[in-house]
């Protein structure tokens, strides 16, 4: 029996109906699914701002909240510096000379000017470095290009380098770091060079020395001046694989043989640092310029004299010792015995400090005096 056209047109309106309503939900529980996605995922298929969004003075409204680079301009750097004035001026590196700089926010930060063109590949590396972000490594914060002049701009440690703590220079020193705080020191660089080195690619340091070990003020150790060499590429010759490489006595010796600086150069670049911790001089005095002696074999030859006479008897001889031998095996040449990797240096670092708390009651005698950011423009 055939039903009539009016109950035929509203069950057929009915169904069209759900069926809307079926493919509406699906489409938005397909949406509701993607966007969950896109904002758990840490791989997110949103394009993170150009450094340019960032604007003259920080983030600009339009921009989202993303970790990167701020741009800076020449006026802001030239106001934070009193205009690059020889009182801001605190040292000088690889980049360029180093200022101590007040941004209008109340940041202290360190500035690194050098003369240098614009170039959109300094740009990109820099955001690459600024998204790099560990307790124990400098942070940079952003960039300047302006003027003929290009500029870094870094958190400034107010401790300075480890060097203005730890040589014996003959003088009466405001700080003397006994033995387990220069543990606790070369633990925190450690860990910067694996993280380092933990990176994907992995960032090689090519320049690790002692005066690029900071301390904040906590006398927490961070490392510095990583990936200077591919800011400073493109102004040099880039055709040697050795390019950035400079020669010394932090330099792993065998790294022109071998036409390159890696992993394990850096390890032995870190075991110079150990050998300054230990004795408390700078390496390239317990050698003379003329000798081709290895430092392993120095310090091998050199017994119980080694370690630093101002330590006292803040250490045992047998933690002593293993940090020696810990030592020994980052200078070893990589043909004849395989450098530990950095992860293991700072794994045994932490091993022999906690036996040393353990063992020995002093800890603090000599106590570094601490500079707080916030005293540092009060004069």
């Amino acid at each position: 029996m055939a039903l009539p056209t009016a109950v035929v047109a509203g069950v057929a309106a009915s169904v069209a109906t759900l069926v809307l309503l079926a493919v509406a939900a699906a489409v938005c529980c397909w949406w509701l699914a993607a966007r969950r996605s896109r904002t758990s995922d840490t791989a997110s298929d949103e394009t993170p701002p150009t450094l340019a969004e960032w604007g003259r003075c920080g983030r600009t409204s339009s921009a989202p909240d993303y970790q990167g680079a701020r741009r800076f301009t020449l006026e802001e750097m030239s106001h934070a510096t009193k205009n690059f004035s020889d009182a801001n001026l605190v040292g000088a590196g690889t980049f360029g000379k180093v200022y101590m700089g007040l941004l209008l926010d109340g940041t202290v930060v360190a500035i690194k000017r050098r003369v240098g063109q614009p170039r959109q590949d300094f740009v990109d590396e820099v955001r690459r470095q600024s998204e790099i972000w560990h307790r124990n490594v400098v942070t940079l914060i952003g960039y300047c290009q302006d003027g003929g002049l290009q500029m870094l701009v870094f958190e400034h440690l107010p401790n300075g380098s480890v060097c203005g703590h730890l040589y014996d220079t003959g003088k009466e020193s405001m700080t003397r770091l006994e033995f387990k705080q220069r543990l606790s020191i070369a633990i925190g660089a450690a860990k910067g060079l694996d993280h380092l080195h933990s990176l994907a690619p992995p960032l090689i340091h090519k320049g690790f020395k002692t005066s690029n070990v900071l301390v904040d003020e906590n006398f927490i150790a961070k490392v510095s001046d990583a990936g200077v060499d591919r800011l400073l590429r493109g102004l040099e010759d880039p055709g040697s694989p050795l390019n950035g490489f400079r020669s010394g006595i932090y330099q792993d010796p065998e790294a022109h043989s071998l036409a390159q600086l890696s992993a394990s150069s850096d390890v032995y670049s870190f075991g110079v640092f150990l050998l300054e911790l230990i004795t408390g001089r700078e390496a390239a005095s317990l050698v003379s310029p003329e000798s081709t002696e290895p430092l392993a074999h120095w310090l091998e030859s050199s017994g119980d004299e080694v370690a630093d006479p101002r330590l006292g008897g803040s250490f045992t001889s047998e933690g002593m010792k293993e940090l020696v031998g810990l030592t020994m095996q980052c200078l070893s040449p990589s043909v004849v015995r395989r450098r530990p990797k950095m992860r293991l240096v700072a794994a045994e670092l932490d091993r022999i400090l906690e036996k040393e708390m353990t063992l020995t009651t002093v800890m603090g005698d000599g106590t570094a005096i601490i500079t707080l950011g916030s005293q540092l423009f009060t004069s």
